[in-house]
């Protein structure tokens, strides 16, 4: 497949807009009307806990934790749902799934919320992805999402920072390259536009690359030699002047 794979559309952009809307909208629920979301949370190892696999994603603590994820969020949905068109739903709705059984499995007893697991997932996602397809722009992809939030990988270590929960991160981190691996993507090709990148071209056919010795320095090619042709042999440079003379012989004579 080409290049044409990547296709923009509206959803590139309505999607992340209406995911960071809605986590926006349920925090203003949460002031609103003073309702405590907390509760519904992800809690380790109880069945009521269990809830917070759906519900924790879209429940934060305070302004700073929202917007805080808001950000990343709207970037990384938007470059999934514009390279990884087809994996952008399986995506969001298994990471946000399993991340949250992880969590329930190994965190801590206390609640855990917030959508910064689903921000693990899509980086992990999109970063392993683009290395195992090895295709130029899915790893320039991955390479830029390592720059912007390669900071992030320290905070699925225990007790760098109390207040969060590094197990939703590190199950976000385990889910996105779990998914990396199950999703596979087209095999991208580029565009063959010159005769040297065919695979079965042969530099020795080639008039240019005769030019080049094996040290890659620049070379003549060897004159060829004519053969002299011989000429044929009713050819002549002296000049021949021919006389025309009557045959008498044959000629009859006049009747008397």
């Amino acid at each position: 497949m080409n290049e044409n794979h990547f296709k923009y559309s509206n959803s590139v952009i309505a999607l992340p807009l209406f995911f960071v809307w809605f986590l926006w909208f349920v925090y203003w629920l949460q002031i609103k009307f003073d309702f405590d979301f907390f509760e519904n949370g992800i809690y380790p190892r109880t069945v009521s806990g269990l809830q917070g696999v759906v519900f924790s994603p879209f429940i934060h603590s305070d302004l700073e934790h929202l917007y805080n994820n808001s950000i990343p969020l709207l970037i990384l949905l938007a470059a999934l749902k514009y390279f990884y068109s087809r994996q952008t739903f399986a995506v969001i709705g298994y990471g946000i799934l399993f991340s949250g059984l992880i969590t329930w499995l190994i965190g801590r007893d206390s609640y855990h919320i917030g959508a910064s697991s689903l921000i693990y997932v899509l980086v992990s996602f999109i970063f392993f992805k683009g290395i195992q397809t090895k295709y130029y722009r899915l790893v320039a992809l991955s390479l830029a999402v390592v720059l912007v939030y390669g900071g992030m990988v320290w905070y699925i270590f225990p007790k760098v920072d109390e207040k969060i929960s590094w197990e939703g991160h590190l199950a976000g981190l385990i889910t996105g390259f779990a998914l990396s691996l199950f999703y596979k993507t087209p095999e991208f090709k580029k565009i063959i536009k010159y005769d040297w990148e065919h695979p079965d071209f042969n530099p020795m056919e080639d008039k240019f690359m005769q030019r080049f010795d094996e040290s890659g320095n620049f070379v003549n090619l060897p004159v060829i030699e004519m053969e002299e042709e011989i000429p044929p042999y009713f050819a002549s440079s002296s000049q021949v002047d021919y006389t025309i003379v009557e045959n008498k012989k044959n000629e009859s004579k006049p009747e008397s």
